[in-house]
């Protein structure tokens, strides 16, 4: 079997892994699909122990509607319960999920709306049928022929996704200038300890900000950046920047985020340039 056996035979397998995801999405079958979906309320936010762990996410007491009964339903987010909640005061919205009959089986997340329909993996088996045919033709007629399959592709994916980025910065440089200071104080700084398969281990601090915001709410969130200087701040007072109606948009250094906005668009631009010229010379060298 030459390499276009190969090919087909790869192609055969991935075709009907994301032929049959496309055909449970339409069915309404895949598991995201299944779920059932409602907005639930944070009650009540515990203040992280300093020196514990960040994982988990910050522990918080959540209401939700159970549609099924139309009663609430009251529980906290101990152990694996989806996303990890790293920035949280009482009354913000996240959603929640079950399956259908069992909505103590749930996972929260705090990004809001259509989750999707279940078509990464029927995405990824495609992207796998493309990579298997650039690999053949790669190997059968010569390594430009990869320069041109993949990095052509990766110039068409940027060209449209620059755009859309260019505005997103846009906005959130915006938001930035709208932005409320207020007081907060760093009221834990957490400890992670990792152990890699060679025994080497490493350790992450994580600090927690606690700020209030100028309509009175009570916001606990984990600083993730790389701000060493605050993982030897515990109890110190820190300036919060936020958007007045988001406080889930925040910041610490409004110049540095300015600078990092301004550097993804400059860098997803390089994307695109290299890209496109890697593209090209391949195409030159056939």
């Amino acid at each position: 079997m030459g390499w276009y056996g190969y090919l087909a035979l790869w192609c055969a397998v991935f075709g009907s892994l994301a032929l049959i995801g496309y055909v449970r999405s339409l069915a309404g079958m895949t598991r995201p699909q299944r779920m059932v979906r409602v907005r639930g309320r944070i009650e009540r936010v515990r203040e992280p122990r300093h020196g514990g762990s960040r994982r988990g996410g910050i522990s918080v007491v959540v209401s939700y509607p159970d549609p099924a009964t139309g009663q609430d339903v009251t529980v906290t987010n101990d152990g694996e319960r989806g996303e990890a909640i790293s920035l949280a005061w009482p009354g913000r919205e996240v959603e929640v999920s079950y399956p259908r009959g069992r909505p103590h089986a749930f996972r929260l997340s705090t990004h809001l709306g259509d989750s999707g329909r279940g078509l990464c993996w029927p995405y990824f088996a495609v992207f796998l049928m493309y990579v298997g045919a650039v690999v053949a033709v790669a190997i059968e007629r010569g390594w430009p022929w990869a320069l041109i399959g993949f990095c052509g592709a990766l110039a068409v994916l940027s060209a449209f996704y620059l755009p859309e980025n260019i505005r997103d910065t846009n906005r959130r440089i915006h938001r930035l200038s709208t932005m409320t200071a207020v007081p907060g104080r760093v009221v834990a700084v957490l400890k992670d300890v990792s152990t890699d398969e060679d025994g080497h281990t490493a350790t992450t601090l994580t600090p927690v900000v606690a700020f209030t915001t100028a309509d009175g709410r009570a916001v606990t969130a984990h600083i993730t950046s790389e701000r060493p200087d605050l993982t030897r701040s515990y109890g110190h007072e820190v300036t919060v920047h936020h958007v007045p109606d988001d406080p889930a948009v925040f910041t610490l250094d409004r110049v540095a985020e300015h600078r990092s906005q301004r550097l993804d668009v400059t860098v997803n631009a390089a994307v695109l340039v290299l890209a496109a010229a890697a593209a090209v010379l391949g195409a030159v060298l056939l």
